[in-house]
């Protein structure tokens, strides 16, 4: 028997689902609970073979409990049914440990072919979910290295080509001085240099400053 838990924070959900899943013949709901916290005290707890997680909750979300059952029990198996597609969910779940993401349109018995093939060692992305990490793919295969800079990230390294120090920039962006090391050190990684005059050097070449 397949033992799964299901975290979301919609009653009915929760009671569809167990009773879909409970109805199959090699699977078991061994847990239910209505928030990420409790659904990562549970997880910790029963140690199921599969966990159905809700993203959108509270007081924790499901990117945050993944994070941390994945942290504290890095063999779990995390599927996310979620009604969202929005890039800001999807990449973060996936990048927190969940091994398959699907969507709550999808119908009851894909979910529960889903866990079937997560339980065996598989990853499982719904059609549109999949269709939306091709694409991005392939734009990051043809974008030079600076145009994966985020806006704050080019307005940096434009103070650093001009010879700013990290005390400066922040003092000029009204930032902390951690925030602009953080910064430096995505910008240095997404250009693939080494150190501030590499960046600086890199800015010169492709025309980023005038």
């Amino acid at each position: 028997m397949i033992r799964v838990l299901l975290i979301d924070d919609h009653e009915m959900v929760r009671i569809g689902v167990s009773a879909y899943l409970s109805s199959q013949p090699d699977m078991t709901v061994v847990g239910e609970a209505e928030n990420g916290k409790k659904g990562v005290e549970l997880a910790l707890q029963l140690r199921p073979d599969v966990v159905l997680m809700d993203l959108v909750m509270q007081p924790m979300d499901g990117i945050e409990a993944t994070k941390e059952i994945m942290s504290a029990w890095p063999e779990a198996k995390i599927i996310i049914v979620t009604s969202f597609l929005d890039d800001d969910k999807v990449y973060p779940a996936l990048e927190a440990g969940a091994a398959s993401y699907m969507l709550k349109t999808s119908k009851a018995s894909e979910i529960a072919n889903a866990i079937r093939s997560t339980f065996h060692g598989q990853s499982v992305l719904e059609t549109e979910v999949a269709g939306k990490m091709m694409k991005k793919m392939r734009q990051k295969e043809t974008l030079l290295p600076h145009e994966e800079l985020t806006n704050r990230e080019m307005e940096i390294l434009l103070l650093i080509a001009q010879g700013k120090s990290n005390q400066e920039i922040a003092e000029e962006l009204f930032i902390s001085l951690k925030t602009v090391k953080v910064h430096v050190s995505s910008i240095l990684a997404k250009l693939g240099v080494q150190d501030r005059t590499q960046a600086v050097i890199y800015a010169f070449k492709h025309s980023l400053v005038k």
